[in-house]
């Protein structure tokens, strides 16, 4: 097994190669605006780190999402493009179970991201391998109650403090490739199916086609 593992819906551009057992090399740089600039210089710098080729990788694994619309695309994009060039599987993993994973808490706990316009993508966990609610995407506020004394991981739980009492700030912020690898990497070893690659966007891009165009006369 080796698993190339890729992951852009967070500010985190973030790629890491694992052998079933451990990661050989990761490469990450937080820049919002940059995830198609540095995705693929990512790859071939991990590739290179751990001495090995794309040919030897035998799957991909993709952060899902929740995410912002162009973010989020630029990694499925791209393992989806890989992994039809190579002709190998391409699995998809919860960006949030990645940063649950990483946490590798063993208490109920949530984790909030980031989703702008004043809101923030969430999920609540039994403990790092358990999703029990989620993902969602909602103002702070409005779940500040359902999230009450809970331990909370995540950039959008630091930018939200009185919403997110309990905020880590000495757990992840953003999305590891590292953890997508070793989740993926161990679900595959007990025979638990993953899921397909689809985005989760959870709501409409930002863009939208403009409309009300008046009428050209000559």
């Amino acid at each position: 097994m080796l698993l190339l593992a890729l992951d852009t819906a967070t500010p985190a551009v973030t790629v890491a190669l694992h052998d079933g057992e451990r990661t050989l090399a990761t490469a990450e740089e937080v820049d919002p605006r940059r995830h198609g600039e540095l995705l693929l210089p990512a790859v071939d710098r991990v590739l290179t780190d751990a001495g090995r080729r794309l040919a030897d990788v035998t799957a991909l694994v993709v952060g899902t999402g929740p995410g912002p619309y162009t973010g989020l695309r630029v990694g499925l994009v791209t393992a989806a493009a890989l992994g039809s060039a190579r002709d190998i599987p391409v699995h998809g993993v919860g960006t949030l179970d990645g940063i649950a994973y990483a946490a590798g808490l063993t208490e109920p706990f949530v984790v909030a991201t980031d989703a702008r316009r004043k809101e923030v993508y969430w999920a609540r966990y039994a403990d790092a391998r358990t999703r029990l609610a989620g993902p969602a995407v909602d103002r702070p506020a409005e779940i500040a109650g359902s999230v009450a004394g809970l331990p909370a991981v995540g950039a959008g739980a630091l930018l939200y403090p009185d919403a997110f009492p309990g905020h880590r700030d000495d757990l992840p912020r953003h999305a590891s490739a590292a953890a997508l690898a070793a989740l993926a990497a161990e679900r595959l070893a007990a025979g638990e199916p993953l899921a397909e690659p689809r985005p989760q966007y959870l709501r409409r891009p930002d863009a939208r086609v403009p409309t009300g165009y008046k009428a050209v006369t000559r």
